[in-house]
């Protein structure tokens, strides 16, 4: 790959941080919207994760088309165009909002999921190869920096815009009449209007100035020649290690979903006010924000890649068995410490994965953004694991409020599994590059 001068990097690694700040401050708001659409269209736990789903099942239907898209227009009209289709789904908010129909605002949720999988698909190759692969990781790690640091100005902010008042709202909903409960919930549901007309504004506007962007060219290193007696890779479907990053992705979003946008709800459930409950996801975003940081200090001088994933996945397996193990604000805590968890997967699995991939690079990022779909998948599955636990433990005689809490809790088992599978990447994953080599273990 020809490097672009350093100077050059340092504007564009700029840049790029810039545009991860913006689908940071975008999909974090998710943790603030799933109990506010809970409540206003008298929702159950499953059905308010679907904000989760609409989000992140937008990856998989628009990855590759966005991969295609790249290829014909670049870079920087690609990712002009992201901007602008996230500035439409929020403007689609106002209908939704007037109408107070989930289905319209899940709408409004994908569109701006499709915008982001464009600005995704461009920037975190991009990123990735804009240096040495060994130090990916680390930049990588800036654009997280970035990233959750967006995201709990964005938690914050739409917490404090959404969530205020939604305890006094939900405890007068069963006392009045069906009039006036449909006239509060339409006046809570008109909240999100000014907050989404000032983001689709900003929006477009940062679409126009993309445009006009200093981002160098680059491409990825050309796949390693092959060795005596092997042949010449003509698929993404020999690259073994793809696939295994491609599901450790997947695992790896569902659980940080999981990690980021239920820990409101799950305080909630736990008996904490929405007015305290609205700053936990920033206790998650602000864990990962430090080790981040400790990642760009270390990797690759002092940490390679492959060590700080096997550190990440073993530190998600042990912070959620304490999850399971507690109660109260100490288990909220732990929720929260996942952060330190899953800081470093995303940018230690990306380099790991594209490593001698060349000319199937960019298909294969593709595939790793549509793996961004466990998002949408493994976070429904939370929701409905703790409506069914609620049923049953209601119907064995528990107060709902203790069984909603026990529930809760209980149901963050699902996690375990996913570090499994990380720690599997981490260990031996990322260096099974030919599937003979599979066949002979």
């Amino acid at each position: 790959m020809t490097q672009p001068p350093k100077s050059s990097n340092t504007v564009a690694i700029a840049i790029i941080a810039g545009l991860f700040f913006i689908f940071g401050f975008v999909t974090w708001i998710n943790g603030a919207l799933i109990p506010f659409m809970k409540t206003i269209n008298e929702l159950t736990e499953a059905q308010s994760y679907l904000v989760a789903s609409a989000s992140y099942i937008s990856f998989v239907v628009m990855a590759l088309p966005a991969s295609y898209l790249l290829n014909k227009i670049g870079y920087r009209k690609g990712m002009s165009l992201g901007l602008v289709i996230m500035g439409l789904g929020a403007l689609v908010f106002i209908p939704a909002a007037e109408a107070r129909t989930y289905g319209v605002f899940l709408l409004a949720i994908f569109i701006q999921g499709a915008g982001m999988t464009i600005l995704q698909t461009a920037a975190n190759p991009y990123i990735t190869i804009l240096g040495p692969i060994e130090s990916g990781a680390k930049r990588i790690a800036i654009m997280g920096i970035a990233n959750k640091v967006a995201g709990a100005m964005g938690s914050l902010i739409f917490g404090a815009l959404l969530l205020s008042g939604i305890d006094e709202v939900k405890g007068k909903l069963g006392s009045v009449s069906d009039a006036e409960k449909g006239q509060l919930l339409d006046t809570m549901a008109d909240s999100v209007v000014t907050p989404y007309i000032v983001m689709a504004l900003v929006l477009f506007v940062l679409g126009l100035l993309i445009r006009k962007a200093p981002l160098p060219h680059v491409e990825a290193a050309p796949a390693q020649e092959p060795k005596a007696g092997q042949t010449t890779k003509t698929s993404i479907f020999q690259f073994p290690h793809l696939w295994l990053g491609v599901l450790t992705l997947f695992v790896y979003v569902g659980a940080e979903v999981i990690a980021g946008d239920s820990i409101i709800a799950y305080g909630i459930s736990l008996g904490f006010s929405a007015e305290d409950a609205k700053f936990f996801t920033t206790f998650t975003l602000m864990a990962m924000v430090a080790t981040y940081a400790l990642g760009v200090i270390l990797i690759p001088k002092y940490l390679k890649q492959d060590k700080a994933l096997k550190i990440s996945a073993s530190l998600g397996i042990i912070f959620s068995i304490c999850i399971l193990s507690t109660t109260g604000f100490t288990s909220v805590l732990f929720v929260a410490a996942l952060g330190i968890a899953n800081a470093l997967v995303w940018p230690a699995v990306w380099p790991l994965t594209l490593e001698g991939l060349g000319k199937f690079t960019k298909t294969a990022s593709a595939l790793l953004i549509m793996a961004i779909a466990g998002g949408a998948i493994i976070p429904p599955l939370y929701g409905r694991l703790v409506d069914a636990n609620k049923h049953e433990l209601i119907a064995s005689g528990i107060d709902r409020a203790e069984a909603t809490a026990m529930a809760a809790t209980d149901s963050y088992w699902i996690l375990i599994p996913c570090y499994v599978i990380i720690l599997f990447f981490a260990l031996w994953g990322h260096n099974i590059k030919s599937w003979t080599k599979i066949k002979t273990k």
